[in-house]
């Protein structure tokens, strides 16, 4: 298990999660399923000491399939339902 690479991974899929339009979807799937609130600081893509230990829940082999599968789950609606939004901008 590289933990450095799931713990990047889980960054991200935090940091773009965030970037739906629609936050409805957000609060109601990710929240629930995905990263809790407050576990990584928003922006926060770097892997600095102690993350292996506070998102070590997050990066075991079940949990971690489970949360990509999520992920892309909540992607799929943020196609249907108003896309991202970053810096002003929102995908079409």
């Amino acid at each position: 298990m590289d933990k450095i690479e799931r713990i990047k991974m889980v960054k991200a899929m935090e940091y773009i999660a965030r970037q739906m339009n629609n936050e409805e979807d957000f609060y109601d799937v990710w929240l629930t399923l995905g990263v809790a609130d407050g576990d990584i600081e928003y922006g926060d893509l770097s892997v600095n000491t102690g993350d292996e230990e506070n998102l070590e829940y997050y990066i075991g082999d079940e949990e971690f399939s489970e949360l990509m599968r999520d992920f892309l789950r909540l992607m799929w609606f943020a196609k249907r339902d108003g896309g991202l939004y970053c810096d002003g901008i929102v995908s079409k």
